[in-house]
């Protein structure tokens, strides 16, 4: 049996006041079965995420890495540097990285490895846009992205990631794959997983990224192979994303 994951990506967004609101309301929920929660605030609110955090159901991870340990890269972050301020988990490869900051799929390895190299568990980020969508390319796309990570790790390395599947054509625009649409791509990517790696396709997080809310969580969390949710906007309002963590758990 997977535990569900529930991730809250805050992306450009965020205050110390939301911070404070999600510690608070965090230290007193009870969810009726195991879900593990994290919270993906912007860099500088990592430190008042962690002392807030402490002693409630929330973990900590970052956006995104720098491949590198350390350099001359004015604005980066290492993994290093991250795991340093008790963060947990970060993202790979997520849809904005690849379009706005050009992200290609070796990129998105390197910071895969370098998460690793310094025991942070990575979420995979896929997807397809709406032009691969509408031209058939949607498995063809997503199981490409999946495979060039998960295909030149060791199986040691694999069972630390879990991958988010973000339909760009679902990202921020209020539109959403239906429950059947979602369960499909997951099965795709746990079937890829199986053909070289069945113990783990069995234990591996899938998690759906694609405008998941209060409204339809529970529907989607209830496909066989959707454990979880990557959650953008939803993730901002707390009592929207404490209804999303009881779905799950």
């Amino acid at each position: 049996m997977r535990k569900p994951l529930i991730a809250g990506n805050w992306k450009m967004n965020g205050s110390a006041e939301l911070i404070e609101t999600f510690g608070r309301t965090f230290a007193g929920i009870e969810l009726s079965s195991p879900v593990d929660v994290v919270i993906h605030p912007p860099f500088p609110y990592l430190d008042a995420a962690r002392s807030a955090f402490a002693g409630t159901p929330l973990a900590l991870g970052a956006q995104t890495l720098n491949p590198l340990p350390s350099g001359a890269r004015t604005g980066e972050v290492s993994g290093e540097m991250l795991a340093e301020f008790g963060v947990e988990y970060v993202l790979a490869g997520h849809s904005e990285r690849r379009q706005l900051y050009h992200e290609s799929d070796e990129q998105v390895y390197e910071r895969v490895i370098a998460a690793l190299t310094v025991g942070l568990k990575p979420i995979l980020c896929v997807g397809e846009t709406l032009e691969e969508r509408d031209a058939g390319q949607s498995e063809d796309v997503v199981l490409r992205q999946v495979g060039h990570v998960m295909a030149r790790l060791e199986p040691g390395q694999r069972r630390m990631m879990t991958i988010a599947y973000e339909p760009v054509w679902a990202i921020g625009t209020g539109r959403t794959a239906s429950p059947e649409q979602a369960q499909q791509m997951m099965a795709a990517i746990r079937g890829y997983q199986a053909s070289f790696d069945s113990a783990l396709a069995d234990a591996l997080r899938l998690l759906y990224g694609g405008s998941m809310n209060a409204s339809n969580a529970r529907e989607l969390l209830a496909q066989e192979d959707i454990d979880g949710g990557l959650i953008g906007g939803a993730s901002l309002k707390v009592d929207d994303f404490k209804a999303i963590c009881q779905s799950a758990g």
